[in-house]
């Protein structure tokens, strides 16, 4: 067993009784991880086609939005309306199932009035049995929800910005806002507040921005437990390899319609995973066709590692599944290969125009 093993056994026996399934929380750390690691590589590869597409004519002369000696990301534009992940028929809410919440990850057993809060993201972890949603709340500080049907799964859940246990540690689930240092600093705070809506549920919600806790309370009250949602995105998985599931689903929408990403964990067995990543960049104009192997139809390109394949031909669209795990080399038995990332690949569906949230599959 790692120290990260040991640390995060530790924590969690102060609130359980019996062994702790390390694997599982640490499978939810790495899932957070490449969460974050991929939406900084979205941010800054996107941000760097805008820079090359426009050269200096973006600070001399007129940007792409017409405005002259602005760039793009500092001209105002209209607000758009957000995605919102489809309803999933014939799944009841968490109210009235709450045993559901976390087991199927391509489903989250509440929703959101979208009058009162935006999506930015949303997420469904079956490995641990977490569902997730970010908001933003009448256009103040992002706030981050996390639901569960077992306290002692979302007590060993660290928060998003303390990574590491402990953080933000509940003495109960009885809705009293907590401030929470920073990862790395002792100067920086950020709220986080433990609650139970109701029987066999168990919610938090956090925020890294600002100290009022009014966001907190208003992206409680814009909860709506009677609903179940699709975690849904521009890519959806069809075809598994053999012996093998979606344990992690995540979808990040902060930036529509300009920037789309979304990630997928296929597991098999205890200790196997295969990532799947898809990024929409609505200002990357170049599309890459050339590759050494054909998917389902399409080009493709295996990286010279032998660890990662790439659909091409997809404009505007990267999707690359990632099956180069354990580092130390994928020889164990059952560990995917790329003929498993082939068809994961081949089985998949694509939206024809992401922007157009009604179109994904």
């Amino acid at each position: 067993m790692t120290d990260l093993d040991q640390r995060i056994a530790s924590v969690l026996r102060e609130h359980a009784e019996g062994e702790i399934d390390s694997h599982r929380l640490l499978s939810a750390s790495r899932a957070r991880g490449r969460r974050r690691q991929l939406r900084r590589r979205a941010a800054t590869g996107t941000a760097l086609a805008l820079v090359g597409v426009l050269g200096f004519v973006g600070v001399t002369g007129p940007d792409l939005t017409g405005l002259p000696g602005r760039l793009p990301w500092t001209a105002a534009t209209p607000p758009v309306a957000a995605p919102v992940p489809p309803r999933a028929d014939g799944v009841p809410g968490a109210a009235a199932d709450p045993a559901r919440i976390g087991t199927d990850p391509q489903v989250l057993h509440f929703g959101v009035d979208t009058g009162r809060a935006r999506y930015l993201g949303w997420e469904v972890n079956a490995v641990v049995g977490v569902e997730t949603v970010r908001l933003d709340v009448a256009g103040g500080p992002v706030v981050t929800v996390e639901v569960a049907r077992s306290a002692e799964v979302l007590k060993g859940t660290p928060v998003e910005f303390r990574p590491t246990p402990p953080g933000g540690r509940p003495g109960s689930f009885d809705g009293t806002v907590q401030r929470v240092a920073l990862e790395g600093t002792t100067e920086r705070f950020g709220l986080v507040v433990w609650w139970s809506p109701g029987a066999g549920r168990y919610a938090r919600a956090s925020s890294s921005q600002g100290q009022d806790p009014a966001a907190l309370t208003q992206a409680m009250a814009a909860l709506r437990w009677d609903e179940a949602r699709r975690c849904a995105s521009p890519l959806r998985l069809g075809a598994l390899p053999a012996g093998a599931e979606i344990g992690w689903c995540s979808v990040d929408v902060a930036s529509y319609p300009g920037l789309i990403t979304a990630q997928f964990t296929i597991r098999r067995g205890a200790d196997q995973s295969m990532w799947v990543s898809y990024r929409y960049a609505s200002q990357v104009a170049a599309t890459r066709t050339e590759g050494n192997r054909t998917v389902g139809g399409r080009p493709a390109y295996l990286s010279p590692k032998g660890t990662t394949l790439e659909l091409l031909g997809l404009p505007r669209t990267r999707v690359v599944a990632d099956f180069g795990w354990p580092p130390e080399g994928n020889t164990r038995p059952g560990a995917f290969t790329e003929q498993d990332a082939g068809v994961l690949l081949a089985g998949a569906r694509l939206a024809e125009d992401p922007t157009r949230p009604q179109t994904w599959p």
